[in-house]
C-alpha cells in the first residue's frame, strides 16, 4: 500500500502542478509524525510535539543504497464510530488483525511482502508502555500469539507504541532492523478501496460469511470496500478449515489485485480521484515520521519508478501446525536469510546460454569446409536452480472465471 501511496504521489507533485500543494497538504494533515524508530533505538524519550519530521524542498529517498524494512499493520481496533459500525470485534482492546513485512532491496527493483500468521506462537520481547519513558515496559512473554504485542503496545490507548512492540517483535522473530511502519484500521481500508471504484477480481466459489457481513456469488466481480473488506476478514467460510492461513492466501490475492487497480488507473492527471484516494488513505493511517514526510515517499516512490505489477511479491512466512497454531520452522529461517542478504525471495530463472554450434559466423569468414567433420561442441551445463521452497503471489497473478 505504501508503494502505491508513494508512487501516485510522486506522479501528482511532478505533474500535476497547482493542484500538487493540495494533495501535499492533504497528506500532512492527515498523517501526523509517529514516532521516530531511530530515536528510539537510542534510547531517547520523545516528546510527541516534537517529532515531526522536518518539511524538505526536494524528494529524497531517505534510505538510498540501503535496504529498506518496513512494518504493514491492519489493525482490528474498533476505536471511532466507522470501526465500531463495522463489528465483529472487541471495542476495548486493539490486536495486529493482518501483518506484512514489506522488504525493498537496496537497488529498489522490487518490492516482497511477507505474511506473518496472527496466530503464530512466538516470544514477544519486553517493550515500553509509553514513548516518554522508557523505561517502564511490558515484561517479555514466551510463546505468545504474535498479534498480542500490538495489544500490549497499544494498552495505553497509543496504537503506535502498539505498532513499536509488534516491530520489536518482528525483529527478534526474523533477525532484521525494520526500519519504519504503517498501521491502517478497518474503516481506512474500506475508504480506500470504493475511492478506487472498487477491486476487480474472481471469485471462483460463492463465500458466505455472516460474521463478516460477506455475501458473494461465484464469478468476475468488482468488490466495493465493504465487500473487499468482508473478504480480508472473512474465516468461517463453507469449504474452509477457518484458519488464518487461508484468510492470509485471499489477503493476498486482494492485495495483488488492489495494486493492479490502483496502478491501472491514471490517478496522477485526475485531481478529484487522486484527492479522494489520498484522503481515504492517509485519513486512517498511523506512521512512523520517517513516512510522515511526504517527500520521503515520494523519494521512495522515485527510486522504485521502474518496479510494476509483476514486481511486487507476496509470500506468507512458513511455518509448521501446532494444534490450532503455527509454529517458525527451518523454512522461515531460510527465508528470512534471503532477506537479511538483500537477496530475491524468488530465485531468479538461469540466464539462457546460446549455443556457439547454432551461431553464424562473422561476415567475410568462410565457413568450415562440410566434407570435414566438425566435432560435436561440448555442452556448458547449465545449473538449474532448486524450486523455492514457498508459494509466492504476485501482482500480475490472478484466478481466471
Amino acid at each position: 500500500m505504501l508503494r502505491l501511496v508513494a508512487t501516485v504521489l510522486v506522479g501528482a507533485l511532478t505533474f500535476v502542478g497547482g493542484g500538487a500543494f493540495a494533495v501535499y497538504s492533504n497528506f500532512a494533515s492527515n498523517v501526523g509524525g509517529g514516532l521516530d524508530i531511530d530515536a528510539l533505538r537510542s534510547e531517547a524519550p520523545q516528546d510527541p510535539e516534537q517529532t515531526a519530521e522536518p518539511q524538505q524542498e526536494q524528494a529524497a529517498d531517505p534510505r538510498a543504497g540501503q535496504a529498506l524494512n518496513i512494518l504493514l499493520v491492519g489493525s482490528d481496533s474498533r476505536g471511532g464510530d466507522e470501526n465500531q459500525a463495522i463489528g465483529g470485534g472487541d471495542v476495548g482492546g486493539a490486536r495486529s488483525d493482518t501483518t506484512l513485512l514489506m522488504h525493498i532491496p537496496a537497488d529498489r527493483s522490487r518490492v516482497e511482502a511477507v505474511s506473518i500468521p496472527r496466530d503464530l506462537l512466538t516470544d514477544i520481547p519486553a517493550c515500553p508502555r509509553t514513548a516518554d519513558d522508557l523505561t517502564d515496559t511490558y515484561a517479555s512473554e514466551r510463546s505468545q500469539m504474535f498479534n498480542k504485542a500490538f495489544f500490549n503496545g497499544s494498552g495505553q490507548g497509543d496504537v503506535h507504541m502498539g505498532a513499536y512492540c509488534t516491530l520489536l517483535t518482528v525483529e527478534s522473530l526474523t533477525g532484521l532492523t525494520v526500519d519504519e511502519y504503517a498501521v491502517v484500521d478497518f474503516a481506512g481500508f474500506q475508504r480506500m478501496v470504493d475511492s478506487i471504484g472498487g477491486v476487480p477480481m474472481c471469485i471462483p466459489e460463492p463465500i458466505v460469511d455472516p460474521r463478516s457481513d460477506l455475501d458473494l456469488a461465484a464469478g468476475q466481480q468488482t468488490l466495493n470496500g465493504q465487500q473487499a473488506l468482508g473478504l480480508a476478514r472473512a474465516r468461517k467460510i463453507a469449504g474452509s478449515d477457518g484458519s488464518d492461513i487461508q484468510r492470509i492466501d485471499r489477503q493476498q490475492e486482494l492485495l495483488a489485485a488492489v495494486a493492479r487497480q490502483v496502478l491501472s488507473k491514471n490517478l496522477v492527471t485526475d485531481l478529484p480521484a487522486l484527492l479522494s484516494f489520498f484522503d481515504a488513505v492517509t485519513d486512517s493511517l498511523s506512521v512512523s515520521t520517517g513516512l510522515a514526510s511526504p517527500m520521503n515517499l515520494a523519494g521512495i516512490a522515485t527510486s522504485l519508478g521502474s518496479v510494476g505489477a509483476s514486481g511486487i511479491t507476496f509470500v506468507t512466512m512458513p511455518f509448521d501446525y501446532s494444534g490450532a497454531r503455527v509454529v517458525e520452522n527451518d523454512l522461515s529461517e531460510q527465508l528470512w536469510d534471503r532477506l537479511r542478504t538483500d537477496e530475491p525471495i524468488v530465485t531468479p530463472e538461469p540466464p539462457i546460454v546460446a549455443d556457439p554450434a547454432t551461431e553464424a559466423p562473422p561476415a567475410g569468414e568462410e565457413t568450415t569446409d562440410p566434407a570435414v567433420e566438425t566435432p560435436a561442441p561440448e555442452e556448458t551445463p547449465v545449473e538449474t536452480p532448486a524450486p523455492d521452497p514457498w508459494t509466492v503471489v504476485t501482482g500480475t497473478d490472478q484466478a481466471v472465471c
